[in-house]
């Protein structure tokens, strides 16, 4: 991965008004993408006993929105780095935040798509995916995750012990940044794409750095996810067992019967047994590896 420097250089100059970019919001409840909502899965998880809530991120361009829960009464809690789908922060990446909070963590889930505009209000995956995805630089992603883990640091959390999880494209993101960051202990990738186009956007994808991981990932895959053939799962692996210590120490778990975005409670993909059973490895995974 690039160094910070390189970051800087690598990511394209923005278009977007800088006042708007401070003032962005998470809004509240579904991505309308995602409607109508499965109501009857979908899992909510209260504040109680959390400070939970927007926070203001200081970045190389102004303040970006997150996310952020913690327990209340915990100090210097551990950090876990939130990676939202391609529909940025909504009900379901803050509820994700409040369950790991519960559990003694403090956790926060950036809208890193800030700049490019808001998935949230767009009805359309293919048009999300043409108007913010695919403008959104993984170099500026890496910064701002980055920037996350000194605002955590600033604001009395342990980033000693840092992990990273994410979903879909986080889950892409999350194999990426655990080949950038040193200090990260640890990375659980929820069905994250392997492979892509390479271009100024997204100059390397995981199975690129599958050799050059930091920190060991836990890779959750669906063996009936049309969008990751199994075939780049094997590679990916074969990569990782021929690669640096924390590649080696990295695994992937695969469901066979689950489809992409099996833990997404609030949509038809769900399913609830391959999603408890990979939170539960998600937990082991982060407490193996000291977070």
């Amino acid at each position: 991965m690039p160094s910070d420097s390189e970051l800087d250089a690598l990511i394209p100059a923005q278009t977007f008004d800088r006042r708007d970019f401070l003032a962005a919001s998470l809004g509240a409840g579904f991505a309308l993408a995602v409607q109508p909502v499965m109501a009857q899965t979908a899992i909510h998880t209260d504040a109680t006993g959390l400070i939970a809530g927007e926070v203001k991120v200081p970045v190389k361009d102004g303040d970006m929105v997150a996310y952020r829960a913690q327990p209340q009464d915990t100090a210097k809690p551990p950090v876990v780095l939130v990676v939202s789908e391609i529909f940025a922060v909504h009900e379901y990446i803050r509820d994700v935040c409040r369950r790991l909070a519960k559990l003694g963590y403090l956790a926060i889930a950036p809208e890193l798509f800030a700049r490019q505009g808001d998935p949230r209000s767009i009805d359309s995956i293919p048009e999300i995916m043409a108007k913010i995805i695919s403008k959104t630089p993984d170099a500026q992603v890496i910064s701002d995750l980055d920037a996350c883990v000194a605002w955590a640091a600033a604001n009395g959390a342990d980033t000693a012990r840092l992990a990273i999880t994410g979903f879909c494209w986080g889950g892409r993101i999350t194999w990426l940044y655990a080949a950038h960051n040193p200090q990260l202990k640890a990375g659980v990738a929820w069905y994250g794409r392997l492979v892509g186009e390479v271009n100024e956007i997204t100059p390397k994808h995981p199975i690129d750095i599958a050799g050059q991981l930091k920190a060991p990932v836990l890779g959750l895959y669906g063996g009936l996810d049309s969008g990751i053939p199994l075939e780049t799962v094997d590679n990916m692996l074969a990569l990782l067992r021929a690669g640096s210590p924390a590649a080696q120490a990295s695994y992937i778990k695969i469901y066979p019967n689950a489809p992409h975005a099996f833990h997404a409670d609030y949509r038809p993909s769900y399913r609830p047994e391959e999603a408890a059973d990979g939170w539960q490895r998600m937990l082991d995974w982060f407490r193996e590896h000291g977070v």
